[in-house]
Formats: C-alpha cells, sequence, structure tokens
C-alpha cells in the first residue's frame, strides 16, 4: 500500500501500480536466482518460475502475499549464506535482517511459511567452521540466528496487538469471525480431494479459454527434461550430501501448508491455504539437479520459452480486459464531484478474464471523482486506510446487493455503479421519482438521485 502510494506522487496512480506490479513479477525469477545461487545450485530453472507470479492469489489481488515471495526467496538466501559463507556472515546477516522484516510488513503468510523453512535450513546448511559439541555448531550459525531477532520481535509485538483486539463474533454473517479464532465453527476446510482437484488450476485460472494454462504445463516439461539430461549426462553439483536436499525440503514445506491448512479462517484471514501453491510449483520447477555449466546455459533458452509462453495470452487477456474496464471512466465523467457511489454489481464476471474483477467496479467512480463507495478494504485491520469518520451504512456483502434495504442503506448514496441487471428492474418505481440513469457505457450504468 505505501510503496505504490508513494508511487503515485511521481505518476498516475494505475502506472504506478502497473510499476510495482512489473517489479513483483521480475522479482520472482530474480529472488528464485539468488537462493539457487545461495544453495549453490544452478540459476536457470528460476526462469520456470515466471508462470506462478500469477494465478489464482495474483487474480484474486492478493498483491500483498504475492510480493512478499521474491522477498521470501531472498531471506532464504541471506540466511543460508550467514551461515556457510563465514568471511561474509555479518555482511548477509544484515541482508537477512532486512529482507525477514519486508516479508513480514508484506504479509503473514509468507512469513509463517519461513517459521518453518528456515530452522530447516539452519539444520540442513553446512557450515566450514568447526563445532565440537551444539554450543559450538550454534555459534558458527550465530550471524544467521542474529538476523532473525528483528523479524521475530516485530511479529510478536504484531501478534500481541493483533490477538488483543476485540473481534466480533457473528455466526453466519460475511466478515465476520464466526467464533473464536480457532475453533471448529470458525474454520473452514476444502479437504485433501478438492485441494488436490484443484492445484493445477489454482496455478492459471485468470483466462476463460484457460490459455494461461500452457505456460505451466511447459514450465514443468522443461523441469522434467532438465532432470532427465540431468541422469544422463552426469551432476556437476557443488552441495555436500546432506544440503542437496534443501530445495526439496522447501518445496515439501510449501505443498504440506497447502493441504494441512484450513481454507478460511473467518474474521482474520480468507483463501489461506490456497496462496502456498504458487509457492509450491515456484520451488518444484527450481529442484531440477545440476548439469554441466555448458547444458546449463543452452536451457537458459528454455526458461525463456516459458517466459514468453506466460507474456502471450496475458498481455492480450489484459488489453481486452482494459477495453472492456474503460467503460467505467466513461461513466465517471457523469459523476457529480465527491459523490456517495453504491456499488450494485450482479454480475462481477469478465469476458475476457475469469474471476469476478469487477466486483468492487463503484470503488472506481469513487476514485475518479474523489467520492466514496459503499464497500471498501479500508474496514479491514491489514488496511493502512480509513474512514475520517464511521463508514458508509452498506448491507452485509458486496456478493448479495440485492439484500439492499432502501430506506436504511439506499438513502444514504447519491450514485449507483450497477451491472447485470437494467436499473429499472431493480429499482421499479424509484427510476420515476427519485433516480434517473445518467450515463450506460458497456454493462455499467451510473444511476443518480434527481
Amino acid at each position: 500500500y505505501y510503496l505504490v502510494s508513494g508511487l503515485s506522487w511521481l505518476l498516475p496512480l494505475e502506472l504506478a501500480n502497473k510499476v510495482f506490479l512489473a517489479a513483483y513479477v521480475a522479482g520472482m525469477p530474480l529472488g528464485l536466482a539468488f537462493l539457487l545461487r545461495s544453495l549453490k545450485r544452478p540459476t536457470w530453472p528460476a526462469l520456470l518460475a515466471v508462470p506462478f507470479a500469477y494465478g489464482d492469489s495474483f487474480g484474486w489481488g492478493f498483491i500483498n502475499y504475492c510480493s512478499a515471495l521474491p522477498l521470501a526467496f531472498l531471506t532464504c538466501g541471506f540466511f543460508v549464506r550467514a551461515i556457510d559463507d563465514v568471511a561474509g556472515q555479518k555482511r548477509w546477516a544484515w541482508g537477512l535482517g532486512l529482507s525477514l522484516v519486508g516479508v513480514l510488513l508484506f504479509h503473514v503468510q509468507v512469513f509463517a511459511f519461513l517459521g518453518v523453512a528456515l530452522p530447516v535450513l539452519l539444520v540442513l546448511t553446512p557450515t566450514d567452521a568447526k563445532a565440537a559439541n551444539v554450543v559450538g555448531w550454534l555459534r558458527a550459525r550465530r550471524y544467521a540466528l542474529f538476523g532473525v531477532l528483528p523479524g521475530v520481535a516485530l511479529f510478536l509485538a504484531w501478534i500481541g496487538i493483533r490477538l488483543g483486539e476485540p473481534t466480533e463474533i457473528a455466526p453466519g454473517q460475511p466478515w465476520k469471525a464466526w467464533g473464536p479464532m480457532f475453533s471448529e465453527q470458525n474454520l473452514a476446510w476444502n479437504g485433501f480431494e478438492a485441494n488436490k482437484a484443484q492445484l493445477f488450476d489454482k496455478l492459471a485460472n485468470l483466462l476463460p479459454d484457460r490459455a494461461d494454462q500452457l505456460a505451466v504445463k511447459l514450465s514443468f516439461a522443461v523441469a522434467v527434461g532438465g532432470a532427465l539430461v540431468a541422469l544422463a549426462t552426469g551432476r556437476a553439483n557443488q552441495e555436500r550430501p546432506l544440503a542437496r536436499v534443501r530445495i526439496g525440503a522447501l518445496f515439501a514445506i510449501a505443498l504440506v501448508l497447502y493441504f494441512a491448512l484450513p481454507f478460511d479462517i473467518r474474521g482474520y484471514m480468507y483463501y489461506l491455504n490456497t496462496r502456498y501453491v504458487h509457492l509450491a510449483a515456484a520451488l518444484l520447477v527450481c529442484c531440477v539437479p545440476a548439469v554441466k555449466p555448458e547444458l546449463s546455459k543452452k536451457l537458459v533458452w528454455a526458461g525463456a520459452l516459458v517466459a514468453a509462453a506466460t507474456a502471450w495470452p496475458l498481455v492480450q487477456a489484459f488489453r481486452a480486459f482494459d477495453d472492456e474496464a474503460k467503460a467505467l471512466a466513461t461513466i465517471a465523467q457523469a459523476a457529480a464531484p465527491k459523490p456517495k457511489v453504491m456499488g450494485l454489481i450482479f454480475n462481477a464476471g469478465s469476458r475476457a478474464v475469469t474471476l469476478p474483477v469487477h466486483l468492487h467496479a463503484s470503488t472506481v467512480v469513487a476514485r475518479e471523482r474523489g467520492g466514496l463507495t459503499n464497500f471498501s478494504f479500508a474496514t479491514t485491520p491489514h488496511s493502512p486506510l480509513m474512514y475520517r469518520g464511521p463508514p458508509p451504512p452498506t448491507f452485509p456483502s458486496e456478493w448479495r446487493p440485492n439484500e439492499l434495504n432502501w430506506e436504511q442503506q439506499g438513502r444514504y448514496y447519491d450514485h449507483f455503479v450497477v451491472r447485470g441487471i437494467h436499473p429499472q428492474q431493480f429499482f421499479g418505481q424509484l427510476m420515476s421519482s427519485e433516480l434517473y440513469v445518467a450515463a450506460q457505457a458497456g454493462d455499467f450504468f451510473l444511476v443518480r438521485k434527481r
């Protein structure tokens, strides 16, 4: 939030967001390459992770989580180097401390992954420092342990504040806890079979024709091909025997989190387990055994092919969506300054991309004209945005606009963004007495009070 907000002082807000997202996508293979180099493995498989920068979490807008992933790879790399690079341990410990704090500031779920991954790396990473006993073993790893202290201290402070806040328990209501945090009624599970069935689809589900799945299949195919080449030509792996399993161990941790965690912790965290699928896939394709250096250089071209296969269908789809979404800018021109906008989105889907990308379309009109909208994440604890006064009244869930109570909620607003139904069909007699259609563009209507 703050990085894009800072960029928006230099660039238009949407362009600032695109710059940030571009940095994140580039950060996936770069962060993995740093980790692989730290593990003394070839870096070319990092290119195979480009497709996993997108997928389900990206489509839902979980950008905080996504952006923490490259930092997590950096953190693991710094941690390993703070152990086995005896000459540069202090320098790597500083990088470790900064990157781990960065992960926590972006998203606690990725920090939770590191809470398991770093102890595993601590055990599996050898060092040239001599250790006659447990104290000596820990002493040889002291810089790595010191490096994690700032992040751990910040996490403990945050969790203490978060758990100390009162939580409204409202069984059955959206966005509310249904019971104590870890109680049976507050946890929603997908189940093993459902998770297994959805696993591949979660990796690439942005396009209606599933054209984005080609890059995922190609990534796995190249990884398998690289593994076969390694087995056929012999390895040139610099890792010690025990250390060779580290990248596989990191993949296993992410996969277990995907299958073992609940889908929702109501009132606290949503789409919990499914976010780990991108992390697991990115680490899996990096498990390719080392090949001879001359072959490794050639395999870089295979990784570049995967990146191109990722880009081509997404470029076309995002352009088509941009054309579709221009309707919002058109109807925004018909809105008054500082409008109070209610979104009544009966059809949140898109012809260009999957997932309900227009669900919060009213926010675009409100932002363009300096107003506010009925639904905003400003009411959630993870957002630094907040209302100057009480939040505006609205129906319980933006997913169910048919639950609008006109007298209790609707009269507060002077603008309505409607999609998926004609305003006359929804508002009835109000269209002849209190409301009128001020603009229509594409599938969107802007209704204003007279």
